[in-house]
């Protein structure tokens, strides 16, 4: 297999109806050698309000590939916290070690690479008294798993994104933009 020196990928899942659940993990994915590996080893320090941890799916259980989660959003509480390396560390581990089982990451290679995930889990996830953990766990394993897909993949490709230039809008500029 070629060295992977720089992929990336993300993906999007909505949360259930009522929910603030919705994941948005961004994820490179590359040689320990390379620039990833770099920036996975300077990313050992801690940023206030953005930790970092490694992925664990449990106590003793760090995914390979060694992979260094951190948040789009600044942590406020330690609920927030609590839900992050908790539920949110939890499906994404499972959905990096999924990946590898299905062989959309090849296993004779997680030693060889790193991975980095920017995490969106939202605020008001810590604030909402109601909050499904199954549906945040799922929208963020089922993100995961699609984002380290599109990255091994190489998707969208840049001819996919030609072809759908007209029919795709960003949600923001639906009302802003007459495409």
């Amino acid at each position: 297999m070629t060295e992977i020196i720089f992929r990336t990928g993300e993906a999007t899942v909505l949360a259930a109806e009522g929910q603030a659940t919705d994941a948005m993990p961004e994820i490179v994915i590359g040689s320990v050698k390379g620039p990833v590996g770099h920036a996975f080893a300077g990313m050992l320090g801690q940023t206030v309000g953005h930790t970092r941890m490694f992925v664990v799916r449990d106590l003793n259980q760090m995914v390979r590939p060694a992979t260094m989660m951190t948040t789009k959003a600044t942590i406020h509480t330690g609920e927030y916290v609590e839900l992050l390396g908790g539920v949110v560390q939890a499906a994404t581990g499972d959905a990096i070690l999924d990946s590898v089982i299905e062989g959309v990451i090849p296993k004779d290679i997680v030693d060889d690479i790193c991975m980095i995930v920017t995490i969106w889990l939202d605020p008001r996830c810590a604030e909402d008294e109601n909050l499904d953990k199954a549906d945040l766990y799922r929208t963020n394993y089922e993100a995961t798993k699609l984002a380290i897909s599109r990255a091994m993949k190489g998707e969208p490709t840049i001819d996919q994104l030609i072809a759908n230039r007209k029919s795709v809008k960003h949600y923001a500029l639906e009302d802003v933009i007459d495409y």
